[in-house]
């Protein structure tokens, strides 16, 4: 299995989602994935949510990197400084947060989490041919720590 890899380091700042998910569209379509299909959105949104966790819950810089599968599945990967595991979290009604990982799980075919270095890296994947295997391995939110 042949997999391209290209990663983005995101800075400890909010206005640093937008510009990963201005990176991955770039990246997704030099991949053969079009701006218009499903999939590139799916993905551009599940990398806004991991993105978002990693910047407001640590407060320190993350690293984005997207895994091209030669079969057409992606794989997304958020590392950070905090070695705090995603924990439960379940947004009420009105709640304008806290459904981050809620949307990850509902979305990516696998997600789940696994300690790197002295920190943490939460990942998911998305197949790019119909059949996706079972739902993610969970939902929560990681601990805000300091870097």
């Amino acid at each position: 299995m042949q997999v391209l890899q290209v990663q983005l380091e995101v800075g400890p700042d909010p206005a640093e989602v937008g510009r990963a998910r201005r990176w991955a569209r770039k990246r997704l379509a030099g991949s053969g994935i079009g701006d218009d299909e499903p999939l590139a959105e799916t993905l551009v949104l599940l990398i806004s949510e991991l993105v978002t966790n990693a910047v407001v819950h640590t407060g320190c810089p993350a690293v984005l990197r997207m895994l091209f599968a030669a079969e057409g599945g992606v794989r997304v990967e958020v590392a950070d400084s905090s070695d705090r595991p995603p924990r439960p979290r379940h947004a009420a009604g009105e709640d304008t947060n806290g459904r981050g990982l809620e949307l990850v799980d509902g979305l990516a075919d696998r997600w789940g989490w696994q300690p790197e270095g002295a920190g943490k890296s939460i990942w998911c994947e998305v197949d790019r041919t119909p059949g996706a295997s079972a739902p993610g391995e969970g939902v929560g939110s990681p601990g805000r720590v300091h870097c």
